[in-house]
């Protein structure tokens, strides 16, 4: 009841602000000054005022509104812990599996591949050691001669 009082008195004080503004011949500030002081009016005649009243008094309301905070707060920390812990649970499940097993397991790809892939890498033989030590200067006597040295 308070708050209604208040906005109309708001309203009536804006509205008379305006009259003077208008009569000092700013009328464009004056309109303006118009819609400003309209708001709290409009704001008691939808019931927004006592809507707001109610709820900011109301330890009903106080509690949901803690009930949702616990509930965004579960819900980003299980967020949290499921980006650190890595993947969704089918993705861990297998990998627990896998542990049991012995065997490792490679997370499914998000997307199809579009190409053929690459080949596998094969390592290169390693060379066997040259049977005769003049071979190993050889190589080096002729990048001398490609350097020109």
């Amino acid at each position: 009841m308070i708050a209604e009082t208040i906005c109309a008195a708001v309203s009536a004080a804006g509205l008379g602000i305006a009259a003077i503004t208008a009569y000092r011949k700013r009328f464009l500030a004056a309109v303006r000054i118009a819609a400003y002081a309209l708001v709290p009016a409009g704001l008691v005649m939808t019931g927004l005022v006592k809507w707001v009243a109610n709820t900011a008094f109301s330890p009903t309301a106080w509690a949901g509104f803690a009930v949702l905070a616990v509930a965004w707060l579960l819900f980003m920390t299980t967020r949290a812990v499921e980006r650190r812990t890595g993947g969704t649970r089918k993705e861990r499940r297998a990998a627990a599996r896998a542990a049991r097993q012995g065997g490792a397991v490679e997370p499914a790809a998000s997307a199809p591949s579009l190409g053929a892939g690459e080949k596998p890498v094969t390592r290169p033989k390693p060379k066997q050691p040259a049977a005769q030590s003049g071979d190993d200067f050889s190589d080096i006597e002729a990048i001398l001669k490609k350097h020109g040295i």
